[in-house]
């Protein structure tokens, strides 16, 4: 049985067809709206701008929460490793 099957996924007005995994459909439908929930926000809030940018604003606002969390996956080992650290100078001090 093939796993790839179409979907058409509205984002701002318009539709996207697209190939998909059946395992990425519910991901992807979920994106959509997390980018169509964002753009409506920003219609509210500055109605004398173009769909364009609300786009815009919407992609820069999740590619920086993105790379937020990219920064925290790479820093978590040196994090760990200065707990670590912490935690035996700290067992080492009060062993003195």
């Amino acid at each position: 049985m093939d796993s790839k099957f179409h979907i058409k996924l509205q984002i701002v007005g318009r539709y996207y067809p697209l190939v998909i995994e059946r395992k990425d459909e519910e991901r992807l439908r979920k994106a959509a709206k997390l980018i169509n929930e964002k753009v409506a926000q920003y219609k509210q809030r500055y109605k004398d701008k173009d769909v364009q940018d609300f786009l815009a604003m919407t992609s820069l606002q999740f590619v920086l929460k993105e790379l937020d969390l990219n920064e925290q996956i790479e820093n978590q080992p040196v994090l760990s490793a200065i707990r670590d650290l912490a935690d035996e100078l700290e067992d080492f001090v009060q062993s003195e």
